[in-house]
């Protein structure tokens, strides 16, 4: 029977090279690449021993990690993108910090992760009445759905948003 350090190592020998230039044909970027392949590697690493030991298509697994990290990478840039733009619009004298700056960018890729773990319609009923400001009789409108319903809604996504800060600390 292997251990674990040595099925881990074995397919990184075998398909490292190749993530690599797989992930960078989709990120355009070296660098960025090579932290992508790393981060799959350690996604591999958590996985059961007996799974990867009964793997017969190591490259598959590899591909659909190294997907889902391309599409949170894209996201990040994208929010990143968004941030700065909005920062660039400020006046210099309330530009924030570097150090604000980092926290805020941190917390804007958290907070999109989180919303992006809600059910459609729970995100919309939380985001219009947060950011909106509407009422829950407008979002049961907007929705198509009972007040009760947009209620609901409302009411399940705090709860989600609340135990994945909460589970965090």
């Amino acid at each position: 029977m292997s251990s674990p350090d040595s099925v881990v190592t074995g397919l990184y020998r075998e398909h490292h090279a190749w993530l690599v230039h797989w992930l960078l044909r989709r990120v355009q970027n070296t660098a960025d690449a090579a932290d992508l392949a790393q981060d799959t590697f350690l996604r591999v690493m958590g996985r059961q021993t007996d799974d990867l030991m009964l793997l017969r298509e190591p490259r598959a697994m590899l591909t659909t990690i190294g997907k889902g990290l391309v599409i949170d990478h894209w996201r990040r840039q994208d929010i990143e993108r968004a941030y700065l733009e909005t920062l660039a619009a400020l006046p210099p004298a309330h530009a924030p910090s570097p150090e604000a700056r980092q926290i805020a960018l941190e917390t804007l890729i958290r907070l999109d992760a989180l919303l992006d773990d809600l059910k459609p319609a729970w995100r919309c009923a939380l985001l219009w009445t947060r950011l909106e400001g509407i009422t829950v009789a407008e979002v049961a409108t907007r929705l198509n759905v009972s007040v009760a319903t947009a209620e609901r809604y409302l009411a399940k996504a705090l709860r989600r948003c609340y135990e994945q800060v909460y589970a965090a600390v």
